[in-house]
């Protein structure tokens, strides 16, 4: 075999694990995600995702798929993010919420957030 041929195959090999590791690899259902967000995200974001005095809404704009991607929401979770948008304080991680909980919460977000309007 060729010297190409098997730097071709190395790079299949080490590209085909790739991504992000805590992104589960499941169908991710809205209607767990419904009842995950509301035990572990409404009482800073909302029950209807319209924010309260201690989260921003996630049902804006500004979370749209385009803006903030669902790994936006991963690194959340896991690691906590500083507040950029926002004048509600840094967000703390979340260590009780799972990345599989996180790809339902993701899916019940998107799917709300399509209902308004956002893509």
């Amino acid at each position: 075999m060729k010297l190409k041929h098997w730097i071709s195959l190395g790079a299949v090999v080490l590209l085909s694990g790739c991504g992000v590791a805590d992104e589960p690899e499941q169908v991710a259902d809205p209607d767990q995600g419904r009842q995950l967000y509301s035990k572990n995200c409404a009482s800073c974001h909302g029950r209807m995702m319209n924010g309260t005095d201690q989260g921003p809404p996630l049902n804006h704009k500004v979370y749209e798929p385009g803006h903030h991607g669902n790994s936006a929401f991963y690194r959340a979770v896991k690691e906590g993010t500083r507040a950029h948008h926002w004048q509600f304080g840094d967000m703390p991680p979340q260590p009780q919420v799972t990345p599989a909980d996180v790809a339902h919460i993701i899916a019940y977000v998107r799917a709300r957030q399509q209902k308004s309007g956002i893509r």
